[in-house]
């Protein structure tokens, strides 16, 4: 990138956004700031709740800080695109007997394809955004890497991207920490410094997915027997998209040990719980995988997984089959291995890639 490129900047309000936008103010770059207007549900009266990622208190705090970085500042138009893609992705998993991550879709079809079009169409030689992560071209290659503040790093959720994505992009914080990158906007004086982050799903309307299911997949939430791993029938389930693998809150059955959600069976409209040592395995397979450089490895690998994003990366054995599946083959049981969430793959600081964990 060269000084007066122009460079577009994913802003949401927040504090991550608004420092990428003034770092890159400070570099020269000729920085244009885009917000997208993402669907959100409706009440039962028909008024709007405004996804919280462009409430219009963010949109508010986002013009208000590229304005006092003297830059260009459109909001756009994606609702229909997170719609198709991102929401009705969230219900079909849940319909499917999976736990599907949104974000990741988020990531794939609405930031890196929408958004992204969005900025090479306005003349941008890059889309910036706050996620903490990091990006290197080696050799005519370009390689996703872990963020400085490993605490915070995002590359999880960034696995679904490849070299036509990277060759594009800018993760301007990403060599910072969340403290660093407060001072920063204090240094810069801007009004977000104090802001709160929030981890809930920006589309639903009161933080309640399962009232969102209810609402959006009726036909799914039928009752249904829970049975234990025994076959033996101890209460009654409300519908099996309320419950994840691992779950052990809210089941409702009554037994002398903790009991844990194990097993969904969609066919039978089935809850299967058991004990603790009832969960997990170790080894999956995920399809859908995305490898960051576009190709896999040619033979088995040693490398760490992360099964969820706040999960810590386990060591592994990895083994394509073909160029979208793979066999994974952990060291040690896994209690969290969940159908729908993303397994990603590293050698060491650098993401290889990821795919979706299969039932």
């Amino acid at each position: 990138m060269r000084v007066n490129d122009r460079v577009v900047v994913a802003m949401s309000g927040g504090v991550d956004s608004s420092v990428a936008a003034a770092v890159l103010s400070e570099q020269g770059c000729n920085a244009v700031g885009l917000m997208m207007r993402l669907w959100s549900e409706s009440h039962s009266n028909g008024n709007s709740v405004h996804n919280r990622c462009c409430a219009p208190d963010a949109v508010a705090r986002a013009r208000k800080v590229a304005a006092q970085l003297d830059m260009p500042f459109y909001v756009v138009d994606a609702r229909d695109t997170f719609r198709s893609k991102v929401v009705d992705f969230f219900v079909d998993g849940y319909v499917s007997g999976v736990t599907p991550n949104p974000c990741l879709e988020c990531n794939r079809h609405v930031r890196w394809d929408f958004l992204l079009r969005k900025a090479l169409d306005l003349g941008a030689t890059h889309l910036a955004t706050g996620h903490y992560a990091r990006v290197r071209e080696l050799d005519g290659e370009y390689q996703l890497l872990r963020a400085v503040d490993t605490g915070k790093d995002q590359s999880y959720a960034l696995s679904v991207l490849g070299q036509e994505q990277l060759a594009h992009t800018l993760f301007p914080v990403g060599e910072h920490t969340k403290t660093q990158v407060r001072e920063l906007a204090r240094s810069f004086d801007l009004p977000v410094v104090d802001l709160r982050e929030s981890q809930d799903l920006c589309f639903l309307a009161d933080r309640d997915y399962r009232r969102f299911l209810r609402e959006h997949a009726p036909a799914a939430m039928q009752a249904g027997p829970i049975v234990d791993i025994h076959g033996q029938q101890l209460g009654e389930h409300q519908g099996l998209p309320q419950y994840t693998i691992g779950q052990r809150k809210g089941i409702g059955v009554a037994a002398p040990v903790p009991m844990y959600v194990v097993a969904t069976e969609m066919e039978t409209n089935t809850l299967v719980v058991g004990p603790r040592e009832a969960l997990g395995g170790n080894s999956l397979r995920a399809r859908r995988v995305n490898w960051v450089r576009g190709t896999p490895p040619q033979e088995p690998m040693q490398v760490t997984v992360k099964i969820r994003y706040r999960a810590l990366p386990v060591p592994a054995v990895i083994t394509p089959v073909g160029n979208d599946c793979v066999e994974v083959d952990f060291k040690k049981i896994l209690l969290d291995i969940t159908p729908g969430q993303a397994a990603v793959f590293y050698n060491g600081e650098i993401c290889l890639g990821g795919g979706v964990i299969q039932l």
